[in-house]
């Protein structure tokens, strides 16, 4: 009889796995030697073997106790926990304990900068409430001069954030929740990747665009499908939430969801918790969810239930950047563009070059800055070729085309987000 059986916590298997590559182990499923049954003489003792799927087996006592006694004394065994019942009995034979994998291990990693294999506590998101008081102060710094405008959303935000912070402390607050209106690139999604940036996030910002998301079988794309359908994997939040390093998620155009995902919602602000169609949870304790949304006022009122209005933590009305916020936005993205293409071509550009897109781009044409950022690329492009900073000639290298430094700064441009 074999010693242990582990289960693990469906939405820690990634820390797992990984923890377990750094110690030079590998998981393969267990589908693959009933199969055949010959591979398991192959097995090297530095892979584990996830039993997982024995799960959907009928007849799973029989199978097990014919093929698992082939396998070597050494290998480790592995299994989703939401199968601990039903393993631990059809198994009893088989092992002779049925133990979860311990959190303290599991939230820990290979510290590899170092020659003494340190270990040291791993966080899997950054999040607001972690951040000690400079570290804070830091924070709201750089989220001030990072969004352009909105000078009392600023103010209002740090109140609700330090609110937050002392309340989810004493275990009374969860999730910090924003609804955020106005029209069309007035910043309210820059307040989402603004904050991420400001909190370090080096993965990609947990975005989902709710416009994708308005028909009978949004709810099973967005939390997964039952078990036994297609599409029965995780859906696209549980993914995104888990490919995230922040604890920041932002949900985009949210009116143009249905009454199934505005319910949802309403039980994941309850409840701090988001829970798949498997059953499975992620705990979403000390994250910030931005809703965004292009209606109005008055149509707030109508199209969210008042339920869930009184989830939101805090509600606002984003309104057009002054022509002072624009000029300062333009300041910023020019300054960032020249950045990366000295840092990616080496080329200088003149002290003033900043001053000139200020002047150039009249910024009382353009509404919202999704409009200027077009316009400073169109010109930025101009700059480029008007001052000589591109050859379109190019070179035949062993049958490859390798163009000049100009035209891949046009083609880098053109690809900048």
């Amino acid at each position: 009889m074999r010693s242990e059986l582990l289960f693990y916590e469906r939405d820690d298997f990634f820390d797992y796995r990984e923890l377990k590559y750094s110690e030079g182990y590998s998981i393969v499923t267990v589908s693959k030697f009933i199969k055949d049954n010959e591979l398991i003489h192959e097995v090297d003792p530095a892979e584990i073997v996830d039993l997982s799927v024995l799960s959907e087996y009928l007849s799973l006592q029989l199978l097990p106790e014919q093929i698992l006694p082939l396998f070597d004394d050494e290998i480790i065994f592995i299994a989703d926990k939401k199968h601990k019942k039903l393993l631990s009995y059809e198994l009893r034979f088989l092992f002779e304990t049925f133990n979860d994998v311990e959190k303290s291990y599991l939230n820990k990693e290979v510290n590899l900068d170092n020659d003494s294999n340190e270990i040291k506590p791993k966080k899997r998101h950054n999040k607001i409430i972690d951040l000690d008081n400079q570290a804070i102060v830091t924070f709201f710094e750089s989220f001030r001069e990072k969004l352009y405008g909105h000078p009392k959303f600023k103010d209002d935000l740090e109140e609700e954030i330090n609110t937050f912070r002392i309340f989810n402390k004493l275990g009374e607050h969860k999730i910090l929740s924003l609804f955020l209106m106005g029209d069309s690139g007035v910043g309210k999604t820059e307040v989402a990747r603004t904050m991420f940036n400001c909190l370090n996030g080096k993965k990609k910002l947990a975005k989902i665009n709710f416009g994708n998301y308005s028909n009978e079988f949004s709810l099973s794309s967005l939390i997964g499908s039952a078990r036994g359908y297609t599409g029965s994997d995780d859906g696209e939040i549980f993914m995104k939430v888990r490919d995230t390093d922040v604890g920041i998620l932002l949900i985009d155009e949210f009116e143009k969801s249905n009454a199934s995902l505005f319910n949802y919602f309403l039980d994941v602000l309850e409840s701090g918790k988001m829970t798949s169609s498997l059953g499975d949870e992620i705990d979403l304790n000390g994250f910030i969810i931005v809703f965004t949304s292009n209606i109005s006022k008055e149509d707030f009122s109508k199209r969210i239930s008042p339920e869930l209005r009184s989830r939101f933590n805090y509600k606002c009305m984003f309104t057009l950047l002054s022509n002072k916020d624009k000029e300062k936005y333009i300041e910023f993205r020019v300054g960032s563009l020249i950045k990366k293409v000295k840092q990616e071509y080496n080329i200088e550009f003149p002290e003033n070059t900043i001053n000139y897109f200020i002047k150039l781009i009249d910024v009382s044409k353009y509404k919202n800055m999704r409009d200027i950022n077009k316009q400073i690329k169109k010109v930025f492009l101009k700059y480029i070729e008007e001052n000589n900073y591109i050859d379109v000639a190019h070179e035949e290298v062993d049958s490859v085309s390798k163009f000049s430094i100009g035209r891949k700064i046009i083609n880098y441009l053109n690809g900048e987000n």
